[in-house]
């Protein structure tokens, strides 16, 4: 009887082993294409032999050929007496205890700058430890934190705002915006990001008609909030719908129905109508994919609600991702042509767009590359596409790279981390702004960087990081990418959605339980710096690891699976051995760090370390 198996057997071996081979076959074509498209070695347009290796004109118009620096924020991030979605789900438990925030100050280091931040400490997993919940930007990245058994575990929606001292208050922009525009001002950028909270302006659904629905109290405030960015010598960029939806919309489904494009476009036409004459830059919808996505497919943001359904067949063209995305589209092309017909009526120069997410994503192993390519395709063009006639311009907020594993996220052992988990990559943004330069070039569609920041309690990422990534900026200019300015994200750390008060992404840190005094870190004179000189000598390096992320300094990785990796080592040995004792190039980092990491050495000039004390009179912080 075992021995008619035996042929089924050996026949099932060989469908396996074709199976298996195709597969191979398939993903190792389709990574040649993705490597051919994504990852091809940069040519760099940058002299790093030149005493600056960027200038910025800052002295002409964007209309000129100029180029501005600005500073970034949203309502649901800094403004008090705010009773929006955001509220509402911090306030909310996922569990039944709801302990009241500790009144003791959080333990704090002192830099030598002289800087309070907190202590940041990662752990690792110990027999008899359990999870606990953090930020969820780092979770999906990989990181993790326990704390022991007989710990009583917490659950929130948000943890880190039932820790914080005066989590309502956000950063009381509301009340007292001067303290912010003030920071904002003194590093002499010329243009401010700021937004209008849909829910605070029409605070109920206007099913009885928009008169009675609107808060006319609150569209005063938002006047004079944005007549004092001008009394500062800022112009306005305005966001209409940063990841904010009102309450009394989720309840019916919000971007799943039509209706909610009419009652935005009367949210629009309220705003125009009030602050037109005040704004430069209109910028209808913050990142509208990852809005979709965490709102409807994952249920992580408040408002979405998604049932088993949808969330099974989200990414499916009929699935609730492109239904929303859809909607969200139309609502743009007509507030575009909205804010286009009163400006014209009113003589004013509109310039109309969108800030788009853009991160630069690569599989981590052969079978990962399906899932860089699906999610760069639902994610870099698509709505881009469908609204590329109703753009003055296309804003990027780019933050990093993203290493993709199934089910999530992968940390790669070498690369360089935020707080929040996303990896430091500044060609990543240069060759995104090629990509997509390339794309819509025949449009004449000029670029600005909406967003691009990292979390960094420390500051020591920071300050590179800004540096590194303006340089990938005027790379792409000498490319020629149309690019009219760079808007950093933020200014004073704030809330950070369903992450509360945990990342850092401020040039100003904030004392909570100190009256939410303000605390300019060592980046925020280098911001103002490299603002009031518009130029960037040789960047600062990293201390703290050996991969050299410079521009055009960092190497990538090849496949990590085991497959990738054992195939690279035995055509290693094989052209090892046909080649001889041949020399190794010497390393891209050798030169530039010495084996202590305290300082570097680029072209023959000594250049400090970020670690090093900062002496400069007009570098040390003083309290706000």
């Amino acid at each position: 009887m075992g021995i008619h198996f035996v042929p089924i057997l050996l026949n099932a071996s060989k469908l396996v082993g074709v199976l298996a081979t195709l597969s191979v076959t398939a993903n190792t074509i389709a990574f040649i294409r993705f490597r051919k498209k994504f990852l091809e070695p940069l040519d760099n347009p940058l002299d790093e032999s030149a005493e600056d290796l960027a200038t910025f004109d800052t002295d002409k118009n964007e209309d000129d050929g100029g180029f501005f620096f600005g500073l970034a924020t949203a309502p649901a991030h800094v403004e008090d007496d705010l009773h929006d979605a955001w509220l509402e789900f911090a306030e909310n438990d996922t569990a039944d205890s709801n302990p009241r925030p500790s009144q003791q100050p959080p333990k704090g280091s002192r830099s030598k700058g002289g800087i309070e931040e907190p202590t940041l400490q990662y752990t690792v997993t110990k027999k008899g430890m359990k999870s606990l919940k953090m930020a969820m930007e780092a979770i999906s990245r990989g990181f993790e934190r326990f704390s022991e058994k007989e710990e009583e575990e917490e659950c929130h929606n948000v943890a880190a705002w039932h820790n914080a001292h005066h989590p309502e208050e956000r950063l009381r922009f509301w009340s007292d915006p001067d303290t912010e525009l003030r920071l904002a001002k003194d590093t002499g950028i010329t243009v401010f990001r700021m937004g209008v909270d849909w829910t605070r302006i029409m605070p109920e659904e206007p099913i009885n008609g928009i008169p009675n629905s609107v808060n006319r109290a609150a569209l005063e405030h938002y006047r004079w909030i944005i007549e004092r960015v001008h009394a500062y010598g800022m112009r306005v960029m305005l966001t209409l719908f940063h990841h904010s939806l009102p309450p009394w919309a989720a309840a019916y489904g919000g971007w799943k129905h039509e209706k909610t494009v009419n009652y935005f476009l009367e949210f629009t036409k309220i705003a125009v109508e009030n602050f037109a004459q005040l704004v430069d830059y209109w910028v209808t919808f913050n990142e509208p994919h990852v809005f979709a996505m965490l709102t409807y497919c994952a249920g992580a943001w408040p408002g979405g609600h998604p049932d088993l359904l949808e969330v099974a067949t989200a990414a499916m063209p009929q699935g609730v991702f492109n239904h929303v995305m859809h909607w969200m589209a139309v609502a743009h092309s007509k507030a575009f042509d909205l804010i286009h017909e009163f400006s014209k009526n009113s003589s004013l120069n509109a310039r109309v767009g969108i800030a788009h997410h853009v991160s630069f994503m690569r599989p981590y192993g052969l079978f990962d590359v399906p899932g860089a390519v699906l999610s760069n395709t639902m994610t870099l063009f698509p709505y881009i596409d469908s609204i590329s006639d109703k753009l003055d311009f296309l804003g990027i907020n780019y933050y990093g790279q993203e290493v993709l594993s199934a089910p999530g996220l992968k940390l790669v052992g070498n690369d360089e981390y935020s707080e929040s988990g996303r990896a430091v990559y500044p060609d990543g943004l240069y060759r995104m702004l090629l990509k997509f330069h390339e794309r819509y070039k025949h449009l004449n569609l000029p670029f600005i960087i909406t967003e691009n920041g990292v979390s960094d309690a420390t500051d020591l990422i920071r300050r590179p990081y800004i540096l590194e990534h303006l340089l990938a900026v005027r790379a792409a200019m000498n490319k020629g990418v149309q690019v009219l300015g760079y808007l950093f994200w933020t200014t004073s750390d704030n809330w950070e959605w369903a992450d509360g008060y945990g990342p850092k992404f401020g040039l100003v840190a904030v004392d909570r339980p100190n009256n939410l005094a303000r605390i300019p870190r060592p980046s925020y004179f280098l911001f103002s710096e490299v603002v009031k000189t518009g130029g960037l000598d040789i960047p600062i390096q990293r201390p703290l690891i050996q991969r050299d992320w410079r521009f055009n300094h960092y190497q990538l990785d090849g496949l990590k699976d085991p497959l990738s990796c054992t195939f690279r080592f035995v055509f290693a040995v094989f052209f090892w051995k046909r080649g001889g004792n041949r020399k190794l190039k010497k390393s891209s980092t050798e030169g530039y760090l010495d084996h202590n990491y305290s300082s570097i050495t680029t072209k023959d000039r000594f250049i400090p370390s970020v670690g090093a004390e900062v002496n400069e009179e007009n570098l040390q912080p003083a309290a706000v």
